[in-house]
């Protein structure tokens, strides 16, 4: 039988498919097994990304006039659409990003819940009535749409985050350019088609590939583009804010984190090690909210340990197509290795990984044994986050020295403590430096319609999803 050569991914412009003005094409490759070529993803450039913006400066007007309640059938076509194809997509998840099917399924309905939501927001109040001084008058305020938005978006969550951007900017009468990473643009392909499945009109939404250079820093640069919506690393979170504050637009990045779990001497051992290897190692630690901290209180820490190894050893490590698989492959062999490294030069104490197995496929795979190591505070791989299944295990002598250890990062985007004490996890949830705080939970993961973000170097401060995405 003869292999089918890979596909060579489009460009959706103006609702249809367009070839690339440039020739180049990155290969997106199963991070599972490297043999396996999805897609050939095109480099797109200015040219590109010109089209593509005029198309939705174009379609803007009529979108914008276009009423909330028949914006709200779209979009709850375009979950119709998604849920008839929910297999196909949670397969291509996993074979692009190396993204377990289980999360993957999950992400999937996840998506569903997202347009519903912001379905539902599109029929609602648009302002409200302030009393005038004069009796014979009548004062209100409208919100309207800011005008075409560029979407930038990671690999990591490739149909959830460019819908929870999305799904709120079109159901509140904006059209959208979306730049997905280049790693997962073969997923964003098929979003693509469930959107010009569902009707969306031609223009509305957009989508082009290519490098943060060729493409994002463009998008971001074009005069009808109003503001600008980035999920990805610090550092190029920095730059996108750079310049959507040189041209004086809207902005909303949301960045690294280094994101920590406190175990205290009276929680629950078996719970908090439970949910601290959940957050730690499923989908190989690649999450923004992932944990890669733990801090431990106290005289409990020999007994969270031993808990914590059984969690992380009962944890399957294996092809993603394996319903049971939790932990996978990083998403490519440069982030593996960098990460192999870091650990091989870090001033740390390793207490346990688990090993990769040599055959039976894993060496086709960018596998990395889940790790679990012990060192200062201020160490390098104490403070930089690594995306990947690696944590890194603090102690303190109470409560206090342990939020001052948790604060003690650049980063501010989740965190956790597990305790019986309401005391405790009143003056935590004051103290903590982190956008999203839980008590007796992990730190992954957040309900489609509460806000998400951080603050310090986690986040502009402008929060997604929910009635937040609204104010943006």
């Amino acid at each position: 039988m003869t292999a089918t050569a890979p596909a060579r991914l489009r460009h959706l412009v103006a609702g249809t498919l367009r070839a690339s003005a440039s020739d180049e094409t990155i290969a997106s490759v199963n991070p599972s097994d490297r043999d396996d070529v999805l897609s050939l993803v095109p480099v797109g450039d200015a040219t590109d990304v010109r089209l593509a913006v005029e198309a939705a400066q174009a379609a803007l007007p009529g979108w914008r006039d276009t009423s909330g309640p028949a914006r709200a059938r779209l979009l709850h076509d375009w979950a119709a659409v998604i849920d008839a194809r929910a297999g196909e997509l949670a397969d291509a998840m996993v074979r692009e990003v190396g993204k377990p099917i289980a999360e993957a399924r999950g992400e999937v309905a996840r998506c569903i819940v997202l347009l519903r939501y912001y379905a539902g927001e599109a029929v609602r109040e648009i302002g409200e009535v302030i009393p005038a001084q004069q009796s014979a008058s009548l004062q209100f305020t409208l919100r309207e749409p800011l005008g075409v938005v560029a979407l930038i978006t990671p690999w990591n969550f490739p149909l959830a985050i460019p819908l929870w951007k999305a799904a709120p900017a079109l159901a509140f009468g904006n059209t959208v350019v979306l730049k997905p990473s280049e790693l997962s643009s073969f997923t964003a392909s098929l979003l693509g088609e469930t959107a010009m499945a569902a009707g969306i009109p031609a223009g509305v939404f957009n989508l082009v590939y290519g490098s943060g250079v060729t493409v994002g820093e463009p998008l971001i640069e074009c005069e009808a583009v109003r503001a600008v919506s980035f999920t990805g690393s610090t550092r190029v979170g920095a730059r996108v804010a750079a310049l959507a504050a040189g041209r004086n637009i809207r902005f909303q990045t949301e960045m690294g984190g280094k994101n920590v779990a406190i175990v205290l001497p009276d929680a629950d051992v078996e719970q908090a090690a439970a949910l601290v290897a959940g957050g730690a190692m499923r989908f190989a630690g690649q999450k923004c909210t992932a944990t890669s901290r733990v801090v431990v209180a106290g005289a409990v820490e020999e007994a969270f340990l031993a808990a914590l190894r059984r969690q992380v050893e009962g944890m399957p490590l294996g092809p993603v197509t394996d319903p049971a698989a939790a932990v996978g492959p990083m998403i490519t062999a440069a982030a593996r290795d960098g990460v192999s490294r870091t650990l091989v030069e870090a001033d740390a104490e390793p207490l346990f990984s688990i090993p990769v197995p040599a055959n039976g496929g894993y060496e086709r795979g960018n596998f990395l044994a889940p790790t679990v190591v012990r060192g200062a505070a201020d160490a390098d791989l104490a403070q930089r986050e690594l995306f990947a299944p690696v944590l890194w295990v603090l102690r303190a002598r109470d409560v206090d020295e342990a939020i001052s250890i948790a604060n003690g990062t650049r980063y501010g985007l989740s965190a956790s403590l597990f305790t019986r004490d309401l005391r405790s996890a009143l003056s935590y949830i004051r103290r903590i430096e982190a956008g999203m705080v839980r008590v007796n939970g992990d730190t992954t993961g957040v309900d489609p319609h509460a806000p998400f973000g951080g603050v310090k170097g986690s986040s502009s401060g402008s929060r997604e999803q929910g009635p937040a995405a609204r104010e943006f």
